[in-house]
């Protein structure tokens, strides 16, 4: 009888979602010659090849690509019937902080699931930027926190990639402005250093015009056709352009996204959160933000 090893797939995804080998071996916790090795038990169960190699990086196949939808739904629903039984009974409550930048988007997306399966279980949700949240949790005042990915230490592992944008307002010509008005985080936003690292490098003009530690205030600039600023592809906002080369602006660097687990949150109850988290970010596909891009 045929049948798929989910492990393989979890590998599967991981390369697809951080583009190497040896990228998705860290997440996975594998070496990269077990990487390599589970792939191609995998093309050989599919009898089909689902990578090519493109320089550094590995590409889909039309038929890995294929593939990637299934693997995400077969994760996806392994891990939902084994917390339905697993979790059976498990109740308490949860500190969880994450910064506004991925609150709208992501926490609805998170949160209705597992309350399905963890009816008992509350979550406290704390919004604070990226720094103050990941010392919340050194501090043990959180439980579990959703971050960019900056000094995590040992207390977290990055669980998502995410492209950065430069975007500006569906309906505004901000980003023809010269000097260009930004709309940025505080100076320890590490969006804030690339966006003006990246212009510094194109020698593009700019101006800061509105410096905020809130989204919805930075979003609310951008929107109103004041500055242009950059985010990450799960905090765009409907109504918002993404700025690309053929609007004058070059590619900025990928965004990690990291889950932080406090050193006293080691009960059933972080557990059951913490592996929801990990599991429905990484299974987030680009199509669940479509809708706000241009």
């Amino acid at each position: 009888m045929n049948v798929l090893d989910l492990d393989q797939l979890r590998t599967f995804v991981a390369i697809a979602e951080m583009g190497s080998f040896t990228a998705a071996g860290d997440v996975v916790h594998k070496t990269q010659s077990a990487v390599s090795m589970q792939m191609r038990r995998l093309e050989e169960r599919i009898e089909r090849p689902i990578f090519v190699r493109d320089g550094r990086q590995s590409r889909l196949t039309e038929d890995g690509r294929r593939l990637l939808d299934y693997a995400r739904r077969m994760i996806r629903l392994n891990d939902e019937t084994l917390s339905a039984f697993a979790d059976q009974g498990v109740a308490g409550t949860i500190r969880l902080g994450l910064p506004d930048d991925y609150a709208d988007r992501l926490l609805p997306m998170i949160l209705a699931g597992f309350s399905h399966i963890n009816p008992c279980i509350e979550v406290a949700v704390e919004c604070q930027s990226s720094d103050h949240t990941s010392a919340m949790v050194r501090e043990g005042k959180l439980d579990l926190a959703i971050v960019t990915s900056g000094d995590v230490g040992d207390r977290g592992d990055v669980i998502r990639r995410e492209p950065l944008y430069w975007v500006g307002a569906r309906d505004h010509d901000t980003h023809e402005r010269d000097p260009l008005p930004l709309a940025l985080g505080p100076e320890t936003c590490s969006w804030r250093m690339s966006a003006i690292r990246t212009l510094d490098q194109m020698g593009r003009r700019f101006r800061l015009a509105y410096s905020s530690g809130s989204a919805s205030a930075i979003s609310g600039a951008v929107l109103a056709g004041l500055a242009v600023s950059v985010m990450a592809e799960s905090s765009i906002r409907p109504n918002m352009r993404i700025l690309g080369p053929r609007d004058g602006f070059v590619d900025l660097p990928a965004c990690n996204i990291a889950l932080m687990r406090a050193e006293h949150a080691t009960g059933p109850v972080h557990d059951a959160l913490a592996n929801h988290i990990s599991t429905s970010l990484g299974n987030l596909q680009a199509s669940s933000f479509q809708a706000a891009a241009e």
